[in-house]
Formats: C-alpha cells, structure tokens, sequence
C-alpha cells in the first residue's frame, strides 16, 4: 500500500510492522510506532525508507540476513545482465504459498474500479524496451525536473511497479498496483481513479503522454524512452498517442 502512517496519515518516517503490517510514523518514545509495539507486543519494524530493521521499544537495529528477503520484496533489483536475459528464459518461481509463477506474468489487485487500468499497466509491462529502461531505477534517477512539480511521480512509481512484476522472489503470485494507482489518481487530478471505471484507450494515451513529459520529452524535438518505443516509425513527425493515432511500432 502507500507507504503512509495509518495514523497520522504521515509520508514521512514510516515504520512498517512486521506482526501485523501496518504503517507507524517515528520510532522514538511516544511515536505511532513505539506506541503500538507497547500496546500489542509487536516488535519488529522496517523503515520503509531506509530498509532497516528495529525492535521496539527497546529501539535497536536489528542485522540478520535472513530478512533480506523482506527488503528485496519491498525493492527489488535488477542488473544489466539479468534484464538481458529475462526472455530467454522461462523459470517459473516459486511463491511462500507454494504457488508458482512466471515473473512479468502475474496479476494486479482489482482495488475497487481499477481493471481498466490494469489492463493498460500490465501490457506495458511486456512491451520488452520500455520494461527493461524502467527495471533499471539508474536510467532515470537523475532526470532534473522542475520544483514542486508532481508528475516524475509517475516514472518512480512505474519503475517500482514493473520490477515488482518481473520480481523472480515475489511473496505471492500477485501485485498489488495500489501506489502506481494512487500516483495516477493525484497526477491526473482524479480524471482516472480507483473507484470509478474509466476508458482503457483514454487512460493509455493521458498516461503514456505523462510519462513522455516526466522523462523530460517534448511534443516535437526532444525525445523520451516512451516515444523512442512507443511513438510511432523512427523519424516520423507523429504525435506520440492520442485518441486519434492509434499505436504504431517503431519501424526494424
């Protein structure tokens, strides 16, 4: 879910507890965190920020190896040479419930209304060029955006989506899209939510438009990994979608 204390409704400084999975903000004496551990003798959590581990009250880190399953869950990684090989190979994984699943095919939550843009996320997600400049955080880390602007919130929450979908370690043989969703929701200014259908080719246009400028694209010089993929035969002079150009591949 939004990593958001289930309290204070706080982003910032948000424990997760490991017993029951809720989100506390702080860990200091009198903080959300400290609080429940004391109330309900629930003593690991995990900064969802810094990825370390503390027992409360008695507030120390905790190093063990034996979570890192936890944080590769929460974060996973890809390499240069692992994203080289995603198709050419199909091994399944196995999940903790013992269900098994093939990485990049996996199913996303249905929150509420949301199946439309699930659709749209997760056909994106095998769309191989696009999939692997997103699985890689370094390619867009440092993409200069201006101040307060919210949009690059939609290329983080993309990436983290699509490396949780091709994650070979996943807990379960789903995802849930909620933090993506949430991110499209703030960013269109409610025109596509959670809790109302909405059109699959309208939601695919807006979004992939969005990331195009998050990226740092423009509508005719400047170029971004969207309209390299998606934007139609190289070095046509066509908009990168709308509700009137259909989808066109980029030309061998």
């Amino acid at each position: 879910f939004e990593k958001l204390c289930s309290i204070s409704l706080s982003h910032i400084n948000v424990y997760a507890c490991l017993v029951c999975g809720k989100y506390f903000q702080g860990r200091g004496l009198k903080s959300h965190a400290y609080i429940h551990s004391v109330q309900l003798s629930h003593h690991v959590f995990l900064n969802l920020h810094t990825l370390k581990f503390y027992c409360l009250p008695d507030n120390y880190e905790i190093i063990d190896s034996s979570l890192e399953d936890i944080t590769y869950v929460l974060k996973p990684t890809f390499t240069a040479q692992h994203i080289a090989h995603l198709d050419k190979q199909a091994k399944l994984s196995r999940a903790y419930d013992g269900t098994t699943y093939l990485p990049g095919i996996v199913g996303l939550n249905n929150i509420k209304a949301n199946d439309y843009a699930n659709a749209v996320l997760q056909a994106l997600s095998n769309v191989p060029p696009l999939r692997n400049y997103f699985l890689e955080e370094e390619n867009y880390r440092r993409i200069q955006r201006p101040p307060g602007d919210i949009m690059f919130l939609l290329v983080q929450r993309f990436g983290e989506l699509m490396r949780k979908l091709w994650n070979p370690r996943n807990f379960k043989a789903h995802v849930s899209p909620h933090e993506m969703l949430q991110a499209v929701v703030l960013c269109s200014k409610k025109n596509f939510q959670i809790t109302k259908q909405g059109d699959g080719v309208e939601f695919l246009s807006w979004f992939l438009n969005a990331l195009h400028a998050a990226l740092g694209g423009t509508k005719r010089k400047k170029k971004s990994e969207c309209r390299e993929v998606l934007g139609g035969p190289s070095g046509a002079a066509v908009p990168l979608l709308s509700p009137c150009c259909p989808l066109q591949p980029l030309s061998p």
